[in-house]
């Protein structure tokens, strides 16, 4: 399964702008032979969000109908990142997911908001796991901020994802604990992470890049720079989580009674 994560600069507050960067970086994936394809969250609005009242999707509607098309157009699988996906006058940090027929297939809305960028005062938490499959592998999201949580990572890992896709807008200086995170994610839940940061600046940040996909060893096979727009590939084997359980059965050995 070959994945690419396609890590750019989101431009502030601009969905018909950012639409056109995501349409060239999609298309570009497709054609060096991508299967599955991954946006950086908020990658429709970036972290505009006194002005999401105005700019955030309508039910989704805009990008459902774009990355619908271009899933369908290039017969590829597509973890849309996130957008600001507006329902009920309420804003949510949603994950949109589309198989190779351009069909919706799952959804995540960010559950974990962080308060250093104001997030909780403008975005509405979600508070469900999504999980949905890729050729027949069972997969889930995270977003961002979600990976200093690893109850919630275990959670979903035990509904039995084996690929964990982590769409971010995650600041260069705690760059550190990026890397740290999401190795410690993969190793403790035997699984893979791809994780697709954004890069480039808003108003109050730099963002850090370094979009990554680990192996359930906790191996980085594939890193991306700080500063560049670029595509991230890797082709791996989902069957490799199996195997590391089999060989380390953290699972088995829980001790499910004590926590």
């Amino acid at each position: 399964m070959k994945i690419t994560c396609a890590q750019f600069d989101v431009i502030y507050g601009n969905p018909e702008e950012n639409r056109k960067k995501a349409l060239r970086w999609i298309t570009q994936a497709a054609e060096d032979g991508a299967e599955v394809i991954v946006l950086p969250e908020l990658w429709d609005t970036a972290y505009d969000l006194e002005r999401l009242g105005e700019i955030a999707d309508t039910e989704g509607r805009n990008a459902i109908s774009f990355l619908s098309g271009l899933a369908k157009k290039h017969h590829v699988h597509i973890v849309g990142g996130s957008i600001a996906y507006e329902k009920d006058g309420k804003v949510s940090n949603t994950m949109l997911v589309f198989d190779r027929d351009g069909t919706l297939n799952g959804q995540y809305s960010k559950a974990h908001l962080i308060r250093l960028m104001n997030e909780e005062k403008f975005i509405t938490a979600g508070s469900e796991t999504a999980h949905f499959a890729i050729d027949d592998v069972q997969c889930a999201g995270l977003i961002c901020y979600d990976i200093r949580f690893p109850e919630w990572v275990r959670k979903i890992v035990l509904e039995g994802a084996k690929i964990v896709f982590v769409p971010a807008q995650w600041p260069i200086q705690r760059d550190k604990h990026w890397r740290t995170l999401l190795t410690a994610r993969a190793i403790e839940n035997q699984c893979y992470i791809v994780a697709c940061n954004r890069i480039g600046k808003d108003p109050a940040n730099t963002f850090a890049g370094q979009s990554l996909i680990i192996d359930p060893w906790g191996e980085i096979v594939a890193e991306a720079g700080s500063h560049d727009e670029t595509l991230l590939s890797a082709d791996i084997d989902p069957a490799l989580s199996d195997e590391v359980r089999s060989r380390i059965p953290i699972f088995e050995d829980r001790r499910e009674n004590l926590y």
